[in-house]
């Protein structure tokens, strides 16, 4: 019997050597498994910082396209500008229907492809669109408003392409 009880009691040993070892390999396996988990979330976490990233570089490209094609023509309209003073001093020293049409037609060509002029009549001075030249007394009714425009400005949009310089009232 002692030969069976040892036999058992080695079986025994054996059982626990084998359950220790198993449960040694489960603690390496649940700890590889949570470090794979980490790593899935980690590149989760990365793909979804590189989606929004990509998404963001894409809307910006896509604004400032969209901004370039929007003001493309800016510098050949800034250009244009002085003839219209031209065209509005013309008109001032001599009466001609052709110059008049021909001016009409000019500024409706500018107004198809976005350039209008900044209003300067009667309105309050802004910085955004107005260049003051000089301050005139001019009463209290009159006290930050523009009374006389010496240069018109224009606008491509919504960008000022030249301010209107402007007598302003003090």
């Amino acid at each position: 019997m002692s030969k069976k009880k040892n036999q058992q009691e080695e079986k025994i040993e054996s059982e626990e050597t084998m359950s220790a070892a198993l449960e040694e390999k489960i603690a390496g396996l649940e700890e590889q498994i949570a470090g794979l988990e980490r790593e899935k979330a980690d590149l989760e976490d990365k793909n979804l910082r590189m989606m929004a990233e990509f998404d963001n570089y894409r809307r910006r490209t896509n604004k400032e396209k969209l901004d370039l094609m929007e003001t493309a023509g800016e510098k050949i309209f800034t250009e244009m500008l002085p003839l219209i003073d031209d065209f509005e001093r013309a008109i001032a020293a001599i009466d001609d229907e052709g110059v008049k049409l021909i001016y009409q037609k000019f500024l409706s060509f500018l107004d198809k492809h976005g350039v209008h002029a900044i209003e300067t009549d009667n309105v309050d001075f802004n910085t955004d669109e107005h260049e003051a030249i000089t301050t005139f007394a001019a009463g209290e009714e009159k006290k930050g408003k523009v009374i006389d425009c010496t240069q018109k400005g224009y606008k491509l949009g919504d960008k000022v392409i030249r301010f209107a310089k402007v007598v302003v009232g003090e």
